[in-house]
């Protein structure tokens, strides 16, 4: 019988944006998913996986849930990208500092404890998971080098972004969509346009 091991949240943290990528709760697990977006101080969820939890429960304690999902191990969309730059730079621009939490099926990698004779080459085990290329691209909107932003996430998290999400961030360009104005050197918070 499988069994799948959650790994614990990870805060990713780059001048004045804060992200967590966790796992994806299921209904049994989420008070305890809502208590880990509570301590990280996350009042908007990112989902880029099917549905697995009703997020009326999140809703009604004030995070947001939004959905955009993709195909695991793949690079995302031009819209879900468009959508995720638009969101972080309101989001960040209104309270710099605050965190957005994004999952996806296991949100940082499948790590599954399994009885039986599938090896760590089996591609089900493999799969990339998607929620740390959005970080990614945010880090290289924000003006990190890609191989930067994936070097700074993969110390968080061994294994993150394929080959296939490492391709697509090589030859990603960026539009500066998330770079900031210090808050403290300037009167008001904004985004540099």
């Amino acid at each position: 019988m499988a069994r799948m091991n959650r790994p614990a949240p990870v805060e990713v943290s780059y001048k004045n944006m804060r992200f967590l990528i966790t796992h994806n709760p299921t209904d049994a697990t989420l008070s305890t998913f809502i208590e880990d977006l509570k301590k990280y101080g996350a009042t908007t969820v990112v989902r880029v996986c099917e549905v697995t939890y009703d997020k009326a429960l999140l809703e009604k304690d004030g995070i947001t849930v939004v959905d955009w999902p993709f195909d695991d191990g793949a690079p995302p969309p031009g819209k879900v990208v468009e959508d995720w730059l638009s969101l972080l730079k309101a989001k960040f621009c209104d309270d710099p500092g605050s965190c957005v939490a994004v999952h996806c099926v296991a949100g940082l990698g499948r790590w599954p404890v399994r009885e039986g004779s599938r090896g760590l080459d089996d591609p089900a085990l493999l799969s990339a998971p998607r929620a740390p290329v959005l970080v990614a691209l945010a880090l290289i909107e924000s003006g990190m080098k890609y191989e930067d932003a994936i070097q700074f996430i993969r110390q968080k998290r061994r294994g993150a972004i394929n080959s296939k999400q490492l391709t697509y961030l090589e030859k990603y360009r960026p539009k500066q969509r998330l770079r900031f104005k210090d808050p403290h050197t300037h009167k008001t918070k904004c985004c540099v346009m």
